[in-house]
């Protein structure tokens, strides 16, 4: 097998082609999601929950999150777990890991300690479930201990175990809050458990083909992996240091571009390092951070344009007054005449989706 040789716009379109953010748009929300994997769920609203987000830029108006909501909870054909949407004919390449978890001794040795409580929650979601967790009783014999948030949310907690461990799965939400039940009433239980090594090869080919070109190898990063083994072929780019993996399936295709605003979490640009070293753009979340220390803004969008990321909006919805406040664009190059079109039609079509009446801008940067 040679290494492919691929210049950075080439490599840059692969990428865009694969996160489904070229022109010709996918159609409805299950061939989006296939086709990037994944959905993040992050309850942050600022503009819309990060999920809807991510749907409206690839399908456009036509998406509205009752569709996720129905392939949730009445279709079944995604399915939801550790703060991701996935579709449900993937389930079986996680089964076989959830047997593994938990893989600290910390938490082995709370759900040791509270087994009674894990029999308790398995007991009252068999009479009762679905039940949020404020309906099911704390009958913890240790307390979770943590300098942070979970400290004491031993309900909560032991809930988020049994997910990952597959005793209880995610039924539905009533806005942030989930809905709990046991896992034979949400996932097939016909399902084909994928042994651990061959769903570590299949997610890893998956996640290229989501990601069209990607390193071998990488820090982790949270949540989900950036990375994809040996999956695909070698592949060097033009000006960028190292070797990469790419999908073959994804060389040699049209290109067609468009404009598209991005959702922070979007997976064009969560690998901040893929996308400083394919398309030079520098970017941080910063909702963390004190607004004085702020550079773009609480929570800025990354600004497509064709090939290049080009900027970020600093955005929200103010559903009051029924306007999308542009407090800021950040031009990372110059905007042409066209980037400018682009990215005042997509404003636009972003405050008709959420349903506001206007677009007011604050300050051009």
């Amino acid at each position: 097998m040679g290494v492919h040789r691929l210049d950075l716009a080439e490599a840059r379109r692969i990428a865009v082609r694969a996160q489904m953010l070229d022109a010709p748009r996918p159609r409805d929300l299950l061939t989006v999601v296939h086709q990037l994997t994944l959905l993040q769920v992050d309850p942050t609203a600022v503009i819309a929950p990060n999920a809807d987000l991510v749907a409206w830029s690839r399908i456009g108006p036509s998406y509205q999150p009752a569709h996720l909501q129905q392939a949730l909870e009445q279709d079944r054909s995604l399915f939801e777990r550790d703060a991701m949407v996935r579709p449900m004919s993937d389930l079986g390449l996680y089964l076989a890991e959830m047997k593994t978890f938990p893989h600290y001794d910390k938490q082995r040795e709370w759900i040791r300690a509270n087994d009674r409580f894990r029999r308790n929650i398995l007991k009252r979601l068999r009479a009762s479930g679905p039940l949020p967790s404020r309906d099911i009783p704390d009958t913890s014999k240790l307390a979770w201990p943590s300098s942070g948030w979970t400290n004491d949310r031993n309900v909560t907690q032991m809930l988020e175990f049994l997910m990952m461990r597959g005793e209880v799965a995610i039924a539905a939400r009533r806005g942030r809050e989930r809905l709990w039940d046991l896992p034979q009433r949400v996932y097939p239980v016909d399902t084909q458990v994928v042994p651990v090594d061959e769903a570590v090869r299949e997610k890893n080919r998956r996640r290229l083909r989501a990601l069209g070109i990607a390193r071998e190898k990488g820090t982790a990063i949270p949540l989900d992996s950036v990375v994809v083994g040996d999956a695909g072929e070698p592949a060097v780019v033009e000006g960028v240091r190292g070797t990469w993996r790419v999908d073959a399936e994804a060389l040699g295709k049209p290109f067609e571009g468009r404009t598209a605003l991005l959702s922070p979490f979007d997976r064009l640009t969560y690998d901040r390092r893929r996308a400083m070293d394919l398309f030079g753009f520098e970017y941080m979340l910063e909702m963390y951070k004190p607004r004085e220390k702020r550079r773009w803004g609480y929570f800025a969008l990354p600004v497509l344009h064709h090939d290049r990321l080009v900027g970020k909006v600093d955005a929200s919805a103010d559903r009051k007054s029924s306007r999308l406040v542009v407090h800021a664009i950040h031009q990372d190059v110059r905007f042409t005449r066209d980037i400018t079109r682009g990215v005042e039609e997509e404003l636009q079509a972003l405050a008709s989706w959420l349903g506001l009446e206007s677009v007011d801008r604050e300050d051009d940067r």
